[in-house]
This record gives structure tokens, C-alpha cells and sequence, in this order.
């Protein structure tokens, strides 16, 4: 019959290691991980920054609710701010001039190019024609809240598996059996799918509802730029139509053609090409010529076909739990994500209604797919 747990979560990124944690409070949890360490496909190659204003209005639904999280975190996991400053500013080249409107729609506000300059001082003030600020962007520090959920799991009794990969699940007596690839069995009245990329797939060895989660690569580099440009104190700086951005990482400064393209699930590399967009991009705003590429990496953001995550139950399959498709949004909606899946299994009054903190909960439910879901989403 295997090791006996209430609850299986598999997949070991923020995700699934927020909901376990969560769950943890009331049951005896699993996580199963068939990489060698926690997030390491996606949740390790964020962009890691706080913008409530950014997403579908679902995922900002589930950012504001996330916000009291972030900044109220129990110390005893949570050693350090989640959050610190820093600013998201949209830049408008002449031609561009048609985003200013979306800009302001989502609560951005005009900033003069000279305080732009004063803030980025390699800025190349004459390439510009506005800029527009998000003061309440912030970085998010994805290490430290991954380890607290890890430390909170393992604090409340709950277990995590590295190197163990799903292969079948079969019901027994209506409890879950899950295969693994190591040969050791697993048993759980329920299994929740936070398994990322994987997540079609998992579904489908489950025999669960065939919801197409598509993996769409991003790519980024690090750039050594110059000591003295105070980079730290930069903003987080995108094109209009969200054609690169840039921002500060460890005293570097990350780049990315915020690229989107479909792929297998896989431990996904940079796109050369990409860059090398991004790059002549970034050089035509930034008096800085980049003569090599510095530290490179690719990440998954997986979508589902609307653009809005599946968190709920299966619709095809008893005690089968969804919390995937968290897009690029995934950081900083995961608190909020996993308190939802906590109300949920536990059948909670917060859930009795058709919204949670705003949220319209038919907008994320798998019952929305009937079919699997047909239309994609570009992101």
C-alpha cells in the first residue's frame, strides 16, 4: 500500500510547497519533487517583484490578498522582509505613445524624465517621450519565502520528497495510490497537482480533466554594469507593450526580451536570439554597450488556455485537487493561492460564496474546461 499520508502535493515549487504548507495545519502531508532541490524550474527563475497592478484581474485580485501576507509574515519562518522597494516604470519611446493610456488604466502615474534620469543615471534621457511609475512595485525576496514555507511544512509534521518523480496513480478502497519512478508507493485520500509544467501531465496519468497547461519559455541574462551607476537604486524598467525589462539582481542588473514562447515541459535555456533582441533594445535606452553575455537562464511559466490559474477540484476525478497556471504571476499571488486550496479541501465558509477577497471564483475553477479548454492565451 506504500507510506500512508493524508495528503500528496506534487510538485515542490512555490506552489505546491505554500499549499502543503498551508494544508499542514490540519493533515498529515506529502510533497513529492522529481528534481534534486524546491523550485527549481520556475520559482528559482523569477523575475521576483510585486506588482499588484500586473496580470488579469484575477491574479490581482489574488496579489492584493497576498499584500497582508507579505508584509506580516510569522517572524519565526520568515527571518527577514518579504518585500522591499523598488519601483516599476514603463517607458514610452516616440511611436509609443498609445500605451500612456494603458499605463494610467492600470493606476501607473507620469514621471518626469529628469527624475527618471536622477533614478537611472545611464538613462539615454533623449530616446524617451514619457515614463510612467508603479511606486507600490516591490522585490520580492523568492529564496526566503520559499525556505519559510519549507521550514513551516516540516515544522507542522509535514514531509518532502526530493528526487521522486510520478509516474501512475491508481485508486485503492477510494484512496490514491501514487507510483514513483524510485519505486517506493505513496497513499492519500487526496492528491493536489501543483506539479508546474508537468501539470497536463500529471493530470492525465491521474486520469483526471485533460486541461492543456502550456509551458512558454522566458529568458533572461545578468549584466555587470558599471560601480558607480548606483544601480540598487534603480527601478524595475519595461518597453511599452512589455518588449524587455530590466531591473537590479544581486548587484547585477537582470535583462529579458520577456519572450513567451510555447514549449515542452523541460529545464528550459535562454534563447540566444532573444537576448540578443533584448539587448539592442536595451542599449538604445541605456548608454551601456554590452560586449558579452554575463549568466544566462531560461524559466517556464506555464498558462492555462484563458490566462487565469486552475485552482479547485477536478471535475472528472473524486479528491483530486488543481493549483496550476499561475503564469508570471505566480510569486506573488502564492499566498493567497494557498490559503485558497486550504479553504477548499477544508470545505471552509470562506469559500461558500462566488468570490474569496474579490476573487470570482468561477474565473479559476477546472470546471470552466469541460472540454480541456481550446483557446490559448498569449502572454
Amino acid at each position: 500500500m506504500g507510506t500512508v499520508f493524508d495528503i500528496i502535493v506534487i510538485g515542490g515549487g512555490i506552489a505546491g510547497m505554500s499549499a502543503a504548507a498551508e494544508l499542514s495545519r490540519d493533515h498529515k502531508v506529502c510533497v513529492l519533487e522529481r528534481e534534486t532541490a524546491a523550485g527549481y524550474h520556475s520559482t528559482g527563475r523569477s523575475a521576483a517583484t510585486f506588482v499588484p497592478s500586473y496580470g488579469p484581474p484575477a491574479f490581482q485580485a489574488l496579489a492584493r490578498a497576498s499584500e497582508g501576507f507579505f508584509t506580516g509574515a510569522d517572524p519565526q519562518f520568515w527571518t527577514e522582509p518579504l518585500l522591499s522597494p523598488r519601483g516599476e516604470v514603463m517607458m514610452i519611446a516616440p511611436g509609443e505613445e498609445a500605451h500612456i493610456a494603458e499605463g494610467e488604466a492600470l493606476g501607473l502615474t507620469h514621471m518626469p524624465l529628469d527624475e527618471l534620469k536622477r533614478r537611472v543615471p545611464l538613462l539615454k534621457q533623449d530616446q524617451l517621450v514619457a515614463a510612467l511609475i508603479d511606486e507600490a512595485a516591490r522585490d520580492i525576496d523568492v529564496d526566503l519565502l520559499l525556505q519559510g514555507y519549507m521550514k513551516l511544512l516540516r515544522s507542522r509534521g509535514g514531509e518532502i520528497r526530493f528526487k521522486t518523480e510520478v509516474t501512475g496513480f491508481t485508486r485503492h478502497y477510494g484512496a490514491w495510490q501514487v507510483q514513483t519512478a524510485g519505486g517506493e508507493n505513496f497513499s492519500a485520500g487526496l492528491v493536489v497537482n501543483a506539479a508546474g509544467a508537468w501539470a497536463s501531465e500529471v493530470a492525465r496519468l491521474a486520469k483526471a480533466q485533460p486541461i492543456a497547461i502550456t509551458p512558454k519559455r522566458r529568458s533572461a541574462m545578468l549584466l555587470d554594469l558599471p560601480e558607480d551607476c548606483a544601480l540598487d537604486g534603480w527601478p524595475l524598467c519595461f518597453g511599452a507593450g512589455e518588449t524587455f525589462y530590466f531591473k537590479p539582481m544581486g548587484g547585477r542588473l537582470m535583462l529579458s526580451p520577456a519572450d513567451a514562447t510555447p514549449v515542452d515541459p523541460h529545464d528550459a535555456w535562454a534563447d540566444d536570439m532573444a537576448l540578443a533582441e533584448a539587448v539592442e533594445k536595451f542599449q538604445q535606452v541605456i548608454d551601456f554597450e554590452v560586449t558579452h553575455a554575463g549568466q544566462t537562464w531560461g524559466g517556464l511559466r506555464s498558462f492555462a488556455p484563458d490566462g487565469n490559474p486552475v485552482a479547485g477540484f477536478d471535475e472528472a476525478q473524486d479528491h483530486f485537487v488543481w493549483l496550476a497556471g499561475q503564469g508570471g504571476y505566480g510569486i506573488q499571488s502564492t499566498p493567497a493561492l494557498a490559503r485558497l486550496i486550504y479553504a477548499m479541501v477544508n470545505s471552509s465558509d470562506a469559500i461558500r460564496q462566488s468570490t474569496y477577497n474579490g476573487l470570482e471564483l468561477a474565473a479559476i475553477s477546472p470546471a470552466r474546461f469541460p472540454g480541456g479548454g481550446e483557446t490559448e492565451v498569449n502572454q
